[in-house]
């Protein structure tokens, strides 16, 4: 089955593609702008998710130069992880339905894409683990676990069947088996998780995770369909629900670092340059911190595929069914 092409999210570097498709070392010194290392992460850098001023040179990411570095040297096959995909907004006016549609289906063969530029510029090539972490934090974000383990499978189901060789997927299960969802997150907090204290004094001291913690406010904020209450009472709530979802999110990340310590860490949250993640955008959209998983997809009349709420898009154009579901958006001719 061929793949839609992707509207690059921002304009690449003169030498970059025009078509997407145990903690890191420490950094010692600056790769020279032709290794093997700057040509991999320069094809990654006209995607880099940030909200500050972006950069196209690979000097200004030490921490993923030597992350790479790790496998180049080795001559093994360079590992990203990368933590998302875990489950659809329960807000309707958001997406589609509970299971993944267009916006999953390209992102991944973005990803896969991704993967194979790397194999054309260093031999060994590279593979994503797609590392769902919808169970980590479901009972915060008010989505069922079912539906979080239909959307998990339904992904798996999808790499498969668009043969995207290239992805590994990783979750709750390749970590704590069968045990119960609420004993999984349970094990997983108290091992890894910060505490809610250390949150908000980050919160007040560090604008990065100032920013992260607005951000996911506004997410639960909007991702809350049926509150009972007044708008400032969802807003205390859901300030109160983000440090849960930071706790864990981290925890997450953490125990992904020890199942995995040699990996470049990706993240679908926006990071400036220098920082330990590089945040990595998967689909064109208005705002820096939109994913598949909190929105529909409009295809616009060239074939470009934009991610906004459901809502604008299906006031934009018409529904299409792929296999009988929902898939996307396609702007009215």
């Amino acid at each position: 089955m061929s793949h839609a092409t992707l509207t690059p999210p921002v304009t690449p570097a003169p030498d970059a593609a025009a078509h997407p498709d145990a903690a890191a070392a420490p950094v010692t010194s600056v790769a020279p702008a032709t290794s093997v290392e700057a040509r991999i992460l320069r094809l990654l850098l006209p995607y880099h998710r940030t909200t500050g001023a972006r950069s196209a040179d690979p000097a200004d990411f030490p921490e993923q130069l030597c992350q790479i570095r790790q496998f180049t040297d080795a001559g093994e096959p360079v590992l990203f992880t990368l933590p998302g995909f875990p489950c659809k907004s329960p807000n309707p006016a958001k997406v589609l339905g509970h299971l993944p549609d267009e916006g999953e289906r390209l992102s991944l063969a973005f990803l896969d894409r991704l993967c194979s530029r790397i194999g054309e510029v260093y031999a060994p090539g590279a593979r994503i683990l797609i590392c769902s972490d919808g169970h980590i934090f479901g009972d915060l974000i008010h989505v069922p676990d079912e539906h979080i383990d239909a959307y998990g499978d339904a992904l798996r189901d999808l790499i498969a069947g668009e043969g995207l060789g290239r992805l590994d997927t990783f979750d709750l299960r390749d970590v704590h088996g069968d045990l119960d969802h609420d004993t999984k997150r349970r094990l997983v907090t108290e091992a890894y998780a910060p505490s809610v204290e250390a949150l908000r004094a980050l919160v007040r001291s560090d604008e990065e995770t100032a920013r992260l913690y607005r951000g996911i406010t506004r997410f639960l904020v909007e991702d809350t369909a049926d509150f009972g209450g007044t708008r400032s009472a969802l807003q205390r709530e859901c300030r109160v629900r983000a440090y849960g979802v930071i706790a864990r999110s981290r925890a997450w990340g953490d125990l992904i670092a020890d199942c995995h310590p040699r990996s470049v860490r990706l993240s679908i949250h926006p990071q400036r340059p220098g920082a330990e993640k590089f945040g990595i955008r998967l689909l064109d959209a208005a705002d820096a911190w939109s994913t598949p998983w909190h929105t529909a997809v409009l295809r616009g009349r060239g074939g470009e595929a934009r991610l906004m709420h459901r809502a604008e898009a299906e006031s934009r154009g018409r529904l299409v069914l792929r296999a009988g579901r929902p898939s996307h958006f396609e702007e009215w001719g």
